[in-house]
Parts: structure tokens; C-alpha cells; sequence
């Protein structure tokens, strides 16, 4: 499933797909910008994003075997809910 895929899904409840994908555009940027803002986001009922930071480390080059530099990075987790596929029978299916 993609976007665009989601933006349909979303568009039967609206009234039109211009709102469904401002909707979905919207909801995306929201969660973008709470975690450039390294805030956590929860949705209930399915996980958190939360940003968290890789320290430098060592690592090798596959094609040359030569030991490399990985500088630290900010990298995103996401922790999904403990009971999302719980009750994956009552989950509507839209397709």
C-alpha cells in the first residue's frame, strides 16, 4: 500500500479527493515536523515514532573489505502498538 493507495481509501469518507489527500498530506507533515522537532508521536490503537541518534561506529566496505567511518546519524523507530494485529479478523478490509 502507498499514498496514493491511502489518499483513495481515505477519499470515501470525504467528500472529495482533493480533501482526502490534503488530509493525508497534512496528517504527514504534522508527524515530519514533531519529529524534526525530536518529539514523540503516538497514534493511539497503532505505535510511536520517536527519533533516536546511531553513534559513530566502524564498519567495512563489502566490495573492498576496507574498515570505514559510519558518521552518527539521527534515524527514526517506530514501536507499533501491542495489540494491533490482536484483532486483525474485526480490521475492515477495503480493497
Amino acid at each position: 500500500m502507498n499514498k496514493n493507495d491511502i489518499i483513495d481509501k481515505v477519499s470515501r469518507v470525504t467528500c472529495a479527493k482533493k480533501e482526502a489527500a490534503d488530509a493525508v498530506n497534512e496528517f504527514i507533515s504534522v508527524i515530519k515536523q514533531a519529529l524534526a522537532n525530536n518529539k514523540r508521536v503516538t497514534i493511539s490503537g497503532f505505535g510511536s515514532f520517536v527519533v533516536r541518534n546511531r553513534k559513530a561506529r566502524k564498519g567495512v566496505n563489502p566490495r573492498t573489505g576496507k574498515q570505514i567511518h559510519i558518521k552518527e546519524k539521527a534515524t527514526i523507530k517506530f514501536k507499533s502498538a501491542k495489540n494491533i494485529l490482536a484483532d486483525k479478523n474485526k480490521i475492515h478490509e477495503y480493497d
